[in-house]
Formats: structure tokens, sequence, C-alpha cells
């Protein structure tokens, strides 16, 4: 026995020792390779610096052949630029430094539309519907001011100081603030509240580092108010943090379940399972998704679909099945370069095909409406060899394109959408409601102490839609009576959504919007119904 185990160490020896005899040639090669083009490339460069016809930017060229490489490996590997950098990442880290308040410029004005709880604004005073005048002495109404340059004139280290000159409605004088800027908190959630007595409804817009921490209140919030079943909102959610899209679907998995795991040809496997114990293992639950749900939104519904623990609703999502790890440039520039293939735990690639190319690949939405896919169920075929089987029940699965839904929701269809579009397009809806807001929110807030006597008893009147309707004339938007006969009571329900953000919250914004929504009332249906439940997480319409 010891004899037979010293020829197996002697053989599995020889093999390694053989494997890195060859391995070592072609590393070496790979190499070598890399370093005669880089020689290459840098005297290409001063060739061109020293002897070109005319002036050229080095750097700038440079850039673009740096942004060609990338597209021609996939279309997710990019380049940002350093100045770009600091910005990419705000949204992802959760915060950023500033004097925390939601702006618009408005009639060539920076008006305050609400100041974040707890920020350094409300705590000096600011108001929503307060003007922005003067920022360190210096006048910025009337200029010609961007989103740019609010940016720039108010956002700083934390601790740093600015003074602004206030113009509120009510005082004969302008009024003097000293603003310390302090962290600012970016949410990556959008709303959460009860649907009903037993369903409770989460929106995520992206998965940053402090999604977990925001899902984890929210559940424990929902769980006061006696939640048994949840909605997931993913749709329009891009992605993000593919730690926080694993810390997510473990709330929903049993311990040691497989969520993701990783390949690539220079990243070697990596698993990803469920920990002990997350927020809402039992219970209901549907997840809803879109063409615009990508990435970490995918791991996410591709793992509760796989593991049949809810139902997907909506449209088939992205298609986005690649990592992207980000390394830094000399410059301080970077590259997120894709390193490795995500896989659900079935085994699918959900990545949607590239071989044609970056142009191509972006017309995907466009050909999905083409062919009618946004519309009708049947117009989707995936092939044999992309099937897979759900872990615990055996349904077909599908890898290649995205995560098919198991209830199909369709894009409305109706052309009248488009006169709404138009209005939205031409900000007459939002500017109507920055209007009516600042004339009217003392009287909404005294007439309505709450969203929900607000919610009630507050409607937007015909007078209102004339406005409306007016103010689009003026903007160019012809009046479309048979459109807007079609369209009025959504047009209704956006302008009393909108003014609802302004007065009361975000959150309160959703559930107004939210009362007709053709995905969330059928995902109350399927929950309400327990056979139809189970039966779909058998076999999916």
């Amino acid at each position: 026995m010891i004899v037979t185990k010293i020829k197996h160490i002697k053989t599995a020896g020889l093999g390694i020792f053989l494997a890195l005899f060859l391995i070592g040639p072609i590393v070496s090669q790979a190499q070598n390779e890399v370093q005669e083009n880089q020689v290459k490339f840098a005297r290409l460069l001063r060739l061109v610096d020293g002897y070109y016809v005319d002036s050229s930017d080095v750097s700038d060229l440079t850039e673009k052949a740096i942004v060609h490489l990338l597209e021609e490996l996939d279309p997710h590997s990019t380049y940002i630029s350093k100045e770009e950098v600091d910005k990419m990442n705000e949204p992802l880290k959760g915060n950023f430094e500033g004097i925390g308040i939601s702006f618009n410029i408005y009639k060539d004005t920076l008006m305050v539309t609400t100041t974040i709880s707890g920020g350094p604004s409300e705590k000096v005073g600011l108001r929503a519907g307060d003007r922005i005048v003067e920022v360190d002495d210096k006048n910025i109404a009337g200029i010609g001011l961007k989103n740019s340059d609010v940016f720039d004139l108010l956002r700083g280290e934390k601790g740093t100081k600015v003074d602004l000159t206030i113009a509120r409605k009510g005082e004969s004088n302008p009024l003097d603030f000293t603003v310390v800027r302090d962290k600012i908190p970016i949410f990556s959630l959008d709303a959460s509240y009860m649907l009903d007595e037993e369903t409770g409804y989460i929106k995520l817009n992206k998965f940053s580092a402090t999604t977990t921490d925001e899902f984890t209140t929210a559940m424990n919030d929902l769980k006061h108010e006696g939640v048994k079943n949840l909605v997931l909102d993913l749709r329009n959610n891009g992605g993000g943090y593919l730690k926080s899209a694993i810390e997510l679907a473990d709330q929903f998995l049993n311990d040691d379940q497989l969520i993701v795991y990783t390949d690539g040809t220079n990243d070697p496997r990596r698993e990803y399972k469920a920990t002990t114990k997350g927020s809402f293992e039992e219970g209901k639950v549907v997840v809803l998704v879109n063409e615009g749900s990508a990435s970490a939104s995918e791991i996410v519904s591709g793992a509760i679909q796989d593991w049949d623990r809810g139902l997907i609703i909506g449209r088939r999502s992205f298609g986005k099945g690649l990592v992207q790890k980000p390394f830094f440039l000399n410059d301080g520039s970077m590259v997120r370069l894709t390193t490795a293939h995500y896989y659900t735990p079935s085994g699918r690639c959900i990545q949607k095909p590239y071989e044609d190319g970056v142009s191509e690949y972006r017309k995907d939405y466009a050909n999905r409406i083409s062919n009618g896919e946004m519309f009708s169920a049947d117009s989707i075929h995936f092939d044999d060899d992309l099937k897979h089987k759900t872990l615990v029940n055996g349904r077909d699965v599908y890898g290649g394109g995205g995560v098919m839904p198991d209830i199909f929701v369709p894009m409305d269809t109706s052309s009248h959408y488009a006169y709404l579009n138009n209005l939205r397009r031409k900000r007459v809806t939002y500017n109507f409601v920055l209007d009516y807001v600042d004339v009217h929110r003392e009287e909404l807030l005294k007439r309505y102490s709450s969203f929900d006597k607000f919610n009630e008893k507050f409607a937007i009147t015909e007078e209102d839609v004339d406005q409306v309707v007016t103010k689009g004339i003026e903007e160019g938007i012809e009046k479309d009576e048979v459109s807007l006969v079609f369209l009025e009571d959504s047009l209704k329900r956006e302008l009393k959504a909108l003014i609802a953000r302004d007065v009361y919250s975000r959150n309160d914004m959703y559930k107004v919007l939210n009362e007709e929504d053709d995905a969330i009332l059928k995902a109350l249906d399927v929950i309400e119904n327990q056979d139809k439940y189970a039966a779909l997480l058998v076999t999916a319409d």
C-alpha cells in the first residue's frame, strides 16, 4: 500500500513537472508578444509626435486607441478617463460630499426641490422652494447655469464651508446661510411599502455599497407591518456591485445554496453561496424585471428562478453575463476589463451574443421592438442547446440572452403614448409640477397633513390638464384630442405622483404610480392565488 502511494506521488509529481515545463514556454511567449507590441506602439507614438505633418495630441490619440481596442474585445470592457473616474464611482459608493439638496434649474434660477433629511442644508434651515441666487458672494441667477456648474459650486470636501444667498417666497430681503459640507447618502432603494395587508414592495435602482443595509432596514420595517409576501422591483436596474447582488440573493435562499459562479480563462471558477440566515427565506416572492434589468439584477432574478424560490414577472432582461474588474492606469484613468463570465446556479450564462460587434449589440433594444418580443412572448425563441433545468422542480429555463420571466407583461403598444412622451421630453409635465408646488406647497401641507390624506382626497383637475396642454403648445407640441382622451387618467396620475414626490417623498410617488401598474397587479393576483403560484413554479406560463 505504501509503495503504491509512493508510485502515485512520483507519477503526480512527474505530471506537475511536465505541465510546468509545457506551460512555462507558453507564458513566456505570451509575455514576449505583449512586450514586442508595447514597443511597437510606443515607436508609433514617437514617430507621430516627431514627424507627423500637422500638430497632434498624443494623449488623445492614445485614449482613442485604447477605446477602440476594448471595443474589439466585448461591449462591456470600457475606458474611463481620469476626470470621469470619481464621478463614476459616486453612485456605487453610496455617498458624495456636498450640501444635501435636490435641485432643478428652472427659469435660469437654481431652485431647491427637496432637502435631504438630516443633511447640512436642512440643519441650517434651507427649504424646498428656496432659490439660491449667490454662492460665495458670486451671482448665479440668470447666467445660463448648468447642472455640472451646480455640482462644481456646491460639492466639496466634508468640513468645508459654502456661503449661500437665498431668495424665499414671503421674505422681502435675501437670506444668508453658511452650510458646512458633509457626506450625503445616495440611496439605491427608491421605495418600500405595503401593497396590501400581507404583501410588501421594494424597488431598487442599483446595486451599490449600501444596498444590503438599505434592503434589510426596509425588510425590518415591513416585518413590523406584517409582511408575508414580497414584490421585488428590479425593472430598469442596470446592476452594480457583484458583492451586493450576492448579498441580496442571500436574503431569499437557504444556507449553502449556490447563488452564482464566475469563470474565465485567466480567472478560475469561483462559487458564491448563500449563508446561514437571510431576512426573507420564507414567503412568496415575485421579482419584476424588464429589458433594462441587467447584470446584478440578473444574478438575483436568475438565482431566485433557478432555485424555484419565486416567480419572475415582466419582460426578458437585458442579457449581461460578463464580469468586469477595474484596473487603474498610470495617469489615474481606468479600464473596466471583462475577466470572466458569470453563470446562474443551473449553469446558465445569460450573456446575449456580441460576435457582430458593439454597434450591432447596441441595436438589441430596437431589434426586440421590431421582432415583436416586447409585445408578445410568442415572438421569443431560444435554441434547445441553451436549455437548462431549475434545481428543485426541473422547469425549463434558458441562457444566452437574459432572464426570461415566468409571466410575461407586454409593453404598452398604444400610439397615443407618443403625445405624453413628447410632453415629458420637453419637460412640460415636470415644469408644471415645479410651478404648481412652488405656488401651493404650504396650502397642500396645511390641507393634507400626511401623504395618506393627500392620496385619498387630492385630485388633478381638468383645469390643471388644460394648463399642461397649453404649456405643451407653447413648446411646439400640438394638442392631440384623441390621445388626450385615452391618456387623461395616466397624465393625471403622473402629475399627482410628481407632486407627491416634491411635497412628501419619493417613496410616496411610487405609491401613486404603482396603483395601476400591470406588472404589480399581476404579481398581486398570482400571490393571492396559492394554487396558481404553486403551479407556475412547476411549469411556467
